[in-house]
C-alpha cells in the first residue's frame, strides 16, 4: 500500500506536469532512503562549514594575540622603542589582511550553511508530503524561502527593527570579526600617523575616524552580500505568508490603471 501523498499547492514557478512528476517520484519506495541519505549529506556539509569557520576565527585571534605580545616586547625595549610605530604598523597591516581574509571566508561559510539549511527544508517538505500527519512533530520549517530558512536559527521577528538587526549582527561571528577588523584598521591608521611624525592627538582622531568608517563599510558590505544572495535564492516551496504577500502585490498591481503600473 502506497503512502498517501498530499502535497502543498505547487509553487507558482513549477508547471503542473513537473508537479505531477514530483508526486509520482515521492510514491517510489526508494524515495525515503534517497532523501535520508541527502539529508545526512547536508548535515555533514553544514558541520564542516561550522568547523572551518571556528578554525579560521581561532587562527586569526591567535595570530592577533601573538602580534600584540610581540608589540609589548618591542615597547619594553628602550633601544627599539622609537621604532615602535613603524613596527606596529607593519604587524597591524598583516593582522588586518588576515582579519579581512577571515571575514571573507566566514561570509562564504555562512552562505554555504544557508544553502545546506535550504536543502534540508526541501527534504522536510518531501517528508511531510509523504506523511502529512507528522507535521506537528517537526520543529523546523518545511519552506525553503528566506523566512523559512531563517526560522532554523530560532524565533525572530518577521520585520525586525534596525536596532534588532544591528544587535543580532554583532552577536554573530562575522559581526564580531568585523568589529575586531575595524579596531585593527583604526590602530593601523593611528600607527601610520605617529610614524610620519604627527602628534598623538592627531593619531587618536585618525584612529577613531578610521575605525568608525571601517565598521560602517564592513556592515554595508555584509548587508549587500546578504541581499545579493537572497536575490539569487531559488525558492521552490515558499511560505504561505510569502505567497499571500505576493498575491496581494499582484492584486494591487492589477487594480492600478494601465499607465500607473510598474511605477
Amino acid at each position: 500500500m502506497k503512502n498517501p501523498v498530499q502535497p502543498d499547492p505547487r509553487p507558482p514557478s513549477m508547471p503542473r506536469a513537473a508537479s505531477d512528476a514530483v508526486t509520482a517520484a515521492l510514491a517510489d519506495p526508494r524515495a525515503v532512503t534517497i532523501l535520508s541519505t541527502e539529508h545526512w549529506s547536508l548535515l555533514t556539509s553544514r558541520s564542516l562549514s561550522y568547523n572551518e569557520a571556528f578554525s579560521r576565527a581561532q587562527m586569526f585571534l591567535t595570530f592577533l594575540s601573538a602580534s600584540l605580545v610581540a608589540l609589548g616586547f618591542v615597547a619594553t625595549n628602550a633601544a627599539v622603542r622609537p621604532e615602535l610605530p613603524v613596527v606596529g604598523a607593519s604587524l597591524l597591516a598583516l593582522d588586518l589582511f588576515i582579519g579581512l581574509a577571515t571575514l571573507g571566508r566566514l561570509q562564504r561559510a555562512a552562505s554555504e550553511e544557508f544553502l545546506a539549511l535550504q536543502g534540508m527544508a526541501r527534504i522536510r517538505h518531501a517528508y511531510l508530503e509523504l506523511v502529512p500527519t507528522l507535521e506537528p512533530y517537526f520543529s523546523t520549517s518545511r519552506y525553503d524561502d528566506l523566512m523559512g530558512v531563517m526560522a532554523a536559527y530560532g524565533a525572530t521577528p518577521s520585520r525586525p527593527t534596525a536596532a534588532q538587526s544591528v544587535g543580532h549582527g554583532l552577536t554573530t561571528m562575522p559581526g564580531m570579526v568585523s568589529v575586531i577588523d575595524s579596531a585593527i584598521a583604526g590602530a593601523l591608521a593611528a600607527a601610520i600617523v605617529l610614524a610620519i611624525g604627527m602628534d598623538p592627538g592627531g593619531a587618536f582622531i585618525a584612529g577613531v575616524l578610521t575605525g568608525l568608517a571601517s565598521v560602517v563599510a564592513l556592515t554595508v558590505w555584509q548587508q549587500r552580500s546578504f541581499h545579493a544572495a537572497n536575490r539569487r535564492l531559488e525558492v521552490r516551496f515558499p511560505s504561505p505568508t510569502a505567497l499571500h504577500g505576493a498575491h496581494e502585490v499582484r492584486q494591487a498591481t492589477a487594480d492600478q490603471p494601465p499607465g500607473r503600473r510598474n511605477t
